[in-house]
């Protein structure tokens, strides 16, 4: 299939990217900071999805990134039902994406954390029985002891809150594991708790042009019971009628 042609529209005039630059626009700048950051699409009009699934407002631009993001961060933290939903499995890079990270001594795939309270997950499922690293999973003093009990035989199970996971302590967790570029792809209520706990420091979004209608998800769902977060738009690609932005936190000067 030939790569899609994404071109930058902001900062600056408009320019084609070749490969190399745009896997450098949506690399670290500093690998040694913590930073959490998250990648989603989203429909014109509002919808994260299509029928319930992500994947229909998809396009080749989009999964591009979606890679992208993948071989450059460290860990890759999913929720549980965002898993179930999208048919999740193993994290596993392609051939290109391996090279990529030896080539900038890093491990060969990132780290697959997923984040559960009922711990409703499928041990011998493609995510843990094809997994390239063991897999992390985060869970609660209450999920159910025999659900733990399953799951730590494929994968490295923490119990981190007692009715949820908070997510304060989650990127502690991360960053104390080594793992400091930490990345997310949802869903909704794992986005939205980062973003009540203002810990979202980087959000990439894709604008699919479809008109969905009905009453889809939002990328970010929650209590809202934190401050509105203010963003600064760091770039804007377009590749043929998708917009792609990655926005990052207004932090205070």
């Amino acid at each position: 299939m030939t790569s899609p042609i994404l071109t930058r529209v902001l900062p600056g005039p408009p320019e084609p990217l070749d490969h190399e630059a745009l896997v450098a626009l949506l690399s670290p700048v500093d690998r040694s900071i913590p930073r959490v950051g998250a990648n989603a699409v989203s429909s014109i009009d509002g919808s994260a999805s299509v029928h319930g699934l992500s994947g229909g407002l998809g396009s080749p631009a989009d999964l591009l990134v979606f890679d992208l993001l993948r071989r450059v961060c460290d860990v890759v933290v999913v929720g549980a039902g965002t898993v179930r939903s999208e048919g999740y499995g193993a994290m596993r890079l392609h051939d290109d994406d391996v090279a990529w990270r030896r080539s900038h001594d890093l491990p060969d795939h990132p780290v697959f954390a997923i984040v559960s309270g009922s711990l409703d997950l499928d041990p011998s499922s493609a995510v843990f029985a094809e997994a390239p690293v063991r897999p992390l999973v985060v869970t609660t003093e209450s999920s159910p002891r025999d659900a733990r009990s399953r799951l730590e035989g494929v994968a490295d199970v923490v119990v981190w809150g007692a009715d949820r996971v908070d997510p304060r302590l989650l990127v502690a967790l991360l960053v104390e594991r080594g793992l400091p570029q930490i990345h997310t792809e949802g869903g909704p209520s794992l986005l939205g708790d980062l973003v009540d706990a203002d810990l979202l420091d980087e959000l990439n979004v894709t604008v699919s042009p479809t008109l969905v209608a009905g009453e889809g998800p939002r990328i970010v769902s929650g209590s809202g019971a934190g401050a509105v977060r203010g963003m600064t738009l760091d770039h804007l690609l377009a590749s043929e009628d998708v917009l792609l932005a990655r926005y990052s936190r207004r932090r205070p000067t």
